[in-house]
């Protein structure tokens, strides 16, 4: 059975609570809950991990090579400005597709540029937590075409 990690970044821990207009007023355990669901429809196995803090998602990263077979990412502000993160992405052989719940491109100017779409094999925006769904499903189509 295929194993997909997902991986939410600072701030994430905050959803139902923080800019409710932006981000919606589900929590990240009604994301979790309904994530575990869809896989198990699926036929997937998920894991969810959240970090606030750089380090922890880099190790998280580096750590699912030869436990998962891809990453659904959404790294918060990180997005913007860590190149560490890139980088571990980069180091990596997993498929990874960044995932953000809010159109970051309708949004204030910083928040234009990802640094780690380069090295991710997708991108998914605004879609709110469906975009999870569907990253889970590329990947799903990716890891399989391989096996094929």
């Amino acid at each position: 059975m295929m194993k997909i990690l997902v991986i939410n970044g600072p701030n994430l821990n905050r959803l139902g609570l923080r800019e409710p207009t932006i981000y919606g007023s589900n929590t990240l355990t009604d994301l979790e809950k309904n994530l575990l669901v869809f896989a198990e429809t699926e036929q997937v196995e998920v894991a969810c991990f959240q970090s606030n803090h750089e380090g922890d998602i880099i190790d998280a990263i580096h750590e699912a090579e030869g436990q998962f077979d891809g990453i659904v990412l959404n790294p918060g502000a990180f997005t913007h400005y860590s190149y560490a993160i890139r980088d571990a992405i980069a180091s990596i052989t997993l498929p990874v597709i960044e995932v953000h719940i809010s159109n970051v491109h309708a949004r204030e100017e910083f928040r234009h540029t990802s640094v780690t779409a380069p090295v991710v094999s997708g991108q998914i925006v605004g879609l709110g937590f469906k975009g999870y769904e569907l990253a889970m499903l590329a990947l799903k189509e990716q890891v399989g075409g391989k096996n094929r």
